[in-house]
């Protein structure tokens, strides 16, 4: 099984990568749908947020009002990063339990979907890296058009974030997403047959 870790700023297309990659047979492991089932109510990581950031970001059926917390911690990289040590051991833990189903599986390629896949020097684990990259004056319009997010919130989720110039040297794969949709597709299925190639040259060495 080839393991690939994607990655890419906030606003650079990421995720539309992974629906393609999907569609063309890849079995999706998103970090970002992982975080909301590691804070969903009655969790150990809820209960550790609401006692540290209060019950002002509980909403009406008691689970978290993530736009309230992002609010609050992504102008202040302190409280960011206590956020990020409550949350993530408890996506890596959640990962790692889909990774072994797809393994017990025999998936031939499963793609994690880590947004600070860097930033919490995750490379050594993975097979391969593919980052999406974008300007960044690009990716704030998205933001703000596509989320609906001020400005201002917009620039501290990009500032909050490793510069995408520094993550190109450390991925196999760069799919340049400042064009059409139908530059990012060519793009992906390129990739894909580069890595269904070494998926299955790795299957037949284990064989």
């Amino acid at each position: 099984m080839l393991v690939i870790g994607l990655t890419g700023n906030i606003g650079s297309g990421k995720s539309t990568v992974a629906q393609l990659l999907s569609e063309r047979g890849a079995t999706i492991i998103d970090a970002d749908v992982l975080a909301r089932r590691a804070v969903e109510f009655g969790t150990p990581a809820y209960d550790k947020i609401v006692k540290r950031w209060g019950t002002s970001i509980i909403g009406p059926d008691r689970q978290l009002e993530r736009s309230a917390l992002r609010r609050t911690v992504f102008s202040d990289p302190k409280q960011l990063e206590e956020l990020n040590e409550i949350v993530h051991p408890e996506v890596e833990s959640l990962r790692q339990r889909l990774l072994d189903d797809a393994r017990q599986r025999g998936d031939r390629v499963v793609v994690c979907d880590i947004p600070l896949l860097f930033e919490k020097h995750m490379a050594p684990r993975f097979d391969r890296i593919i980052l999406v990259d974008a300007p960044r004056p690009l990716r704030l319009e998205r933001l703000v058009r596509d989320r609906a997010l001020r400005e201002t919130e917009a620039m501290d989720m990009i500032a909050a974030q490793m510069p995408a110039e520094l993550k190109r040297a450390g991925a196999d794969f760069i799919l340049e997403n400042a064009d059409t949709l139908n530059s990012l597709e060519q793009q992906v299925a390129d990739v894909w047959t580069q890595l269904v190639q070494e998926a299955d040259a790795g299957m037949a060495i284990s064989i």
